[in-house]
Formats: structure tokens, sequence, C-alpha cells
């Protein structure tokens, strides 16, 4: 147990120095969210009626969407490592394959976490004022690490199902899709019918309602259990894909 520990701590590590050293994509990463939330804000936003500020309606569902974004980059370090031959030396090592694959996520979930604390330091210097106790901070950080999570392993499982770096990066876009069809922009009922069913079923709006609920201090109502059902259920699906096609791919 010990020395799994280890290896996992190790192949972290690397995923960690990973991102430091490649300054696009930590630009990238950090960057965008940020412009994405002054865009909305001060380009849409006055047009925007969502029965509050919208300042306060919008950052929870920037901070998932820079969370998506940020789980969508695992696809395509995991594909480069497999393209690249780092899997099979790592193969060729008394260690378990199993722990690139978490070390990758891992290191995705505290990028993100970084990216995110970013984009709320920014958020708060242009007027927004989260009132959440302690314990809803906690509740927050541990459902967008979740997410963060859970979105990294199906990230991960599609790089290992694809070819190629460019086709890796593809889920990118379906990733970044998500939060713009769901709560995180608009309430939802101002959508066409079939729209608004699709918003109100996937699983980014109840991550939004409960992250937004926690950091503005409301009730977190009905939100919460299908948000940490919809976030568990993808982890375990991302973790068990991950898992069969990392021994298809490297038998």
């Amino acid at each position: 147990m010990t020395a799994v520990t280890t290896e996992v701590g190790t192949l972290i590590g690397r995923s960690v120095r990973h991102t430091v050293r490649s300054i696009d994509a930590t630009i990238v990463a950090i960057v965008l969210p940020v412009l994405i939330l002054l865009t909305f804000v001060y380009v849409f936003g006055g047009a925007m009626q969502t029965g509050t500020e919208y300042l306060t309606y919008v950052v929870p569902g920037i901070i998932v969407l820079c969370a998506a974004h940020g789980s969508a980059m695992t696809a395509t370090s995991v594909n480069h490592d497999l393209t690249t031959g780092m899997i099979d030396r790592i193969r060729s090592l008394p260690v378990v394959g199993a722990s690139l694959l978490v070390g990758h996520v891992v290191a995705s979930v505290l990028r993100n976490l970084v990216s995110t604390a970013v984009v709320v330091a920014v958020a708060v210097l242009i007027g927004f004022r989260p009132v959440a106790t302690p314990v809803g901070w906690v509740l927050a950080a541990a459902l967008l690490a979740l997410f963060m999570a859970a979105f990294s392993a199906v990230s991960a499982a599609w790089g290992l199902l694809v070819r190629g770096p460019e086709a890796a990066g593809a889920i990118s876009f379906v990733l970044l899709f998500l939060p713009y069809v769901s709560s995180a922009f608009v309430p939802p009922e101002t959508m066409p019918a079939v729209l608004r069913g699709f918003a109100e079923g996937q699983p980014t709006t109840p991550v939004v309602e409960t992250l937004r609920a926690l950091l503005l201090g409301q009730p977190v109502g009905g939100a919460a259990v299908p948000a940490v059902l919809w976030c568990t259920g993808l982890l375990v699906a991302g973790i068990a894909a991950s898992g069969w096609l990392f021994r298809r791919r490297t038998s």
C-alpha cells in the first residue's frame, strides 16, 4: 500500500510539473474563464433578466465552466502519454499502470482548483459578494472537487479511446457545451421547451444550482442530491471505462 501511494504521489507530481511548465496551457486554463466572466458581465449582463444582479447569478456558472474546461485537458495529456510511449515505459517498471491515470486526474483537480480560485478572486474584485458560511465554502469546494474528478475521469477515458491528441481535444467542446445549455448563464425556463428539458436533465445544472445556493447562503433545496449522484455516477463510469480501455490499449 505504501509503495502504491508513493507511486501515485510521484506521478501526481509529474503531472503537476508538466502543467507548470506548459505556460500556454496554464494561461488558457486561467485566462479563458476570466475573459468569459468579463464578457458575460460587461457585454451581455445588461440584457440578461435573471431576477437578481447578473454578476451574482453568473459567477457560479463561470466556476463550473472553468472546472469543465480544465477537466477536458486531461484527455489530451493522457493521450499524449499513450501515443508517445510514456505509458509503455511506465508499464516496463515495477509500477501499477493505473497510477499514471490517477496522477493525471488528481493533478487535473489541483490545477482546476487553482484556476477556480483565480476566477473567484477576479469576481470579487469586480463586485461579487458571496455570503457563504465556512461550512458552505467547504461543501462548495468538495462539490467542485467531485465534479472536477468526475469530468477528469471521463476525459481520461476519452483520451485512451481515441488515436491522437487532436481527437482527444474534441471532448473539450462537449464539456464546454454543457454549462452553456444549463442554468449557468440564464434560467432554463427562458429556453424553448426542448432545450429546457435538456438543461434541467443534464449534470451541470444541479451542480450550478447547488454551488449558487452555497455561495449565496440560500437553501440548497433539491439540487444537491442530483448533483452528487451525477458526479458520483460519472466518476465511477469514468474510472471503470478508463481501467478497461487502459488494459485494452496496453495489452
